[in-house]
């Protein structure tokens, strides 16, 4: 197959898969294996889908170096799945847990946890979400259930870099979904982590959800089966149909993580990347925008805006458009805060990060000129 014809896919998920992967699954996808019948066609419950399922949670275990105290598990039901599913199964005899609210995802996950457990907060949060308070100032109680925070907020573009916040004596959560493997990752006093596949991992379906054996069995009564983790570990992430599709696709991604060198390479890659596009924004004279404090700035989602704080319309259609025009797609923001977003995930090569960067340093020229 050419692959003349295919966009710079700069998509906040489901993302770009790397071409390698993509060229893979066309060659296997009417006979995987010599079997004769396709990933999407075979039963879930035989030999051939056992062995792919286990090698993926070996590949998941090895890349990100999981502690053999870890239980690794596959569900459905997106990342907003697991914020139903995080307080039923970890509340146990807690009244309560902490959340941190950095952006969009924390807050709906905070607000989907309610409804089964009580919520508080570590900090009053404030909008625009463009900073992570210093920890200082946060209120934790050791009698919480858990703390949670998102790694990585997708639609805002903030980051817990380089570390997590601290645990204050309860088991951390972390939402990864937006930079799964973007980074090697500390498990230090992690109690659950979890993410949709669908950005940095594979395909839209699977969530992938890493859990200490220790908090396993504290489910509610009204915890349903699928959400479940230790009805999920009981059965292999097989009680009822797994994304089979979806496992088949992270398991070649994870190989070509491994073929690429493992974390630490991709996590230098992904400083290139962002770094190119921060330095254009930062040297740009305030002509290009990004309102995320420093510290905090994903390497996964650049989000910024034109002509000003407060962006100016008109020049963020005219790049969109010109963007379109040299193959780019999927760079406008979020619907919630406008401006532009450059999701920069691990199949982004820094070849086509530059295609980008030429077109910021162009447009900038031509209006500044102007």
């Amino acid at each position: 197959m050419s692959l003349a014809g295919r966009k710079i896919n700069f998509a906040a998920g489901p993302a770009k898969l790397p071409e390698e992967v993509l060229l893979k699954m066309q060659e296997e996808q009417l006979n995987f294996n010599g079997l004769g019948v396709s990933v999407i066609e075979m039963s879930h419950r035989s030999k051939e889908f056992g062995v792919l399922l286990n090698e993926t949670i070996a590949l998941i275990r090895e890349l990100m170096n999981v502690p053999d105290n870890y239980e690794i598990l596959f569900m459905q039901g997106g990342g907003t799945g697991q914020f139903a599913a995080i307080p039923l199964n970890l509340k146990g005899n807690h009244e309560h847990a902490d959340y941190i609210v950095t952006g969009a995802w924390s807050s709906k996950a905070a607000e989907e946890a309610q409804k089964y457990i009580k919520v508080k907060k570590v900090f009053q949060p404030s909008k625009p979400y463009v900073t992570v308070p210093d920890q200082e100032g946060w209120v934790h109680d050791e009698k919480a259930a858990y703390l949670y925070y998102c790694a990585n907020e997708t639609v805002h573009g903030i980051e817990f870099t380089p570390t997590a916040p601290e645990s204050h004596n309860v088991p951390l959560v972390a939402d990864v979904s937006s930079n799964f493997m973007a980074r090697p990752f500390d498990f230090k006093d992690h109690g659950v982590v979890f993410g949709g596949a669908q950005k940095n991992l594979g395909a839209a379906g699977l969530t992938i959800v890493i859990v200490r054996k220790d908090l396993i069995g504290k489910q509610q009564g009204i915890t349903p089966a699928v959400f479940s983790y230790q009805e999920m570990i009981a059965n292999n992430s097989l009680y009822n149909t797994p994304p089979t599709g979806g496992i088949y696709t992270t398991n070649l991604v994870l190989k070509w993580i491994k073929a690429k060198g493992g974390l630490q390479s991709i996590y230098e890659l992904n400083l290139q990347k962002s770094g190119l596009i921060y330095g254009i924004i930062d040297d740009s004279n305030g002509f290009y925008h990004c309102a995320v404090d420093k510290k905090y700035r994903s390497i996964m989602n650049v989000c910024f805006r034109i002509g000003g704080p407060k962006g100016n319309d008109k020049l963020e259609e005219e790049f969109l458009k010109g963007a379109v025009e040299r193959n780019m797609i999927s760079l406008k923001g979020h619907r919630s805060v406008g401006g532009i977003r450059a999701s920069l995930y691990n199949a982004i090569s820094l070849e086509e990060t530059q295609v980008l960067a030429t077109w910021m340093n162009e447009f900038a020229k031509i209006h500044n000129t102007n």
